[in-house]
């Protein structure tokens, strides 16, 4: 399983972005399933900002199956916080917190991001640090 956080999320669906190529790339190289959560699907829907921009490509590749979309347990909230406390001079953003938390839930170790340089910092509790594509 693969974490993806909203970024390659928009630049997958926007042919307008810089790093689409990168990313599609990449998505190609990817050989596990993808998992996200609310709050970072909901930043992406928000950077692709209209029906033709990539919003119905990115419902189509959700509801193909090609990304699962999941909740975060209420028992896993005050971990969020907690993160975002103690990463507040990132800051890290309520997506990240959500992505942090599901990945040590989960034991996932590899997020898809552009966002390097925060989860390069983020040291998740079940293992050493992330390791990131592309």
């Amino acid at each position: 399983m693969v974490i993806i956080d909203a970024g390659p999320l928009v630049a997958l669906f926007d042919r307008s972005e810089h790093l689409h190529r990168v990313c599609r790339a990449a998505l190609e190289e990817v050989h596990s399933p993808l998992m996200t959560t609310w709050p970072a699907l909901t930043e992406a829907f928000y950077f692709l900002k209209g029906w033709d921009v990539g919003q119905r490509e990115l419902w189509d590749f959700i509801q193909s199956g090609g990304v699962r979309v999941a909740d975060i347990p209420e028992e896993l909230h005050p971990r969020m916080r907690d993160l975002m406390a103690k990463y507040s001079d990132l800051p890290m953003d309520f997506a990240d917190a959500s992505l942090v938390v599901l990945a040590e839930d989960l034991k996932i170790r590899t997020v898809f991001t552009l966002d390097k340089k925060d989860f390069s910092q983020y040291r998740p509790r079940h293992c050493k640090h992330f390791e990131t594509i592309p």
